[in-house]
């Protein structure tokens, strides 16, 4: 049995590499019909709207019923999209999300965008973090299905 197990560990390890492989490289997955370009569309759509407290149109980018998931002080924040666009009005204050380099996964009409970030508040770092991105494909549009991130200060 333990020929097996190692086997086994060898599989895991080779698909692990695989997978991060892919990851780092932004690549699409087999039987995949869309770019990630073309997946990151609804992702800088959505940021652009929210800089500019432009509701409707970060609604036109989600599933109103999808989730937003905020880990702040490791404890979940759970929203739908729907409610976390309602939290975005105007104000005095300027925001602005701005992503790093993103990593981006496809296959059909599903992807995930990985991407590190950092969230201005009146031009200056406010808060860091990872965002994680699931879309679907609808009617032949990419929408953001569930939000997921993370926050803390920004390092110096």
């Amino acid at each position: 049995m333990r020929p097996a197990l190692l086997q086994c560990g060898h599989a895991v390890r080779r698909a692990a590499w695989l997978t991060a492989l892919a990851l780092a490289s932004g690549a699409t997955l087999a039987g995949s019909t869309a770019s990630p370009a073309s997946v990151l569309e609804p992702v800088h759509a959505f940021f652009n709207a929210m800089a500019q407290h432009d509701q409707a149109a970060m609604r036109a980018q989600v599933l109103p019923a999808g989730t937003a998931t905020l880990m702040r002080d490791g404890k979940p924040v759970l929203l739908t999209l729907g409610d976390f666009v309602d939290h975005v009005k105007p104000g005095k204050e300027k925001i602005e999300e701005r992503i790093g380099t993103p990593q981006v996964l496809v296959d059909q009409d599903l992807a995930v965008v990985w991407a590190p970030y950092t969230f201005l508040l009146d031009g200056k770092p406010h808060h860091c973090g990872t965002d994680v991105f699931n879309l679907v494909r609808v009617d032949g549009q990419w929408r953001i299905a569930a939000i997921a991130d993370n926050s803390r200060k920004c390092g110096p």
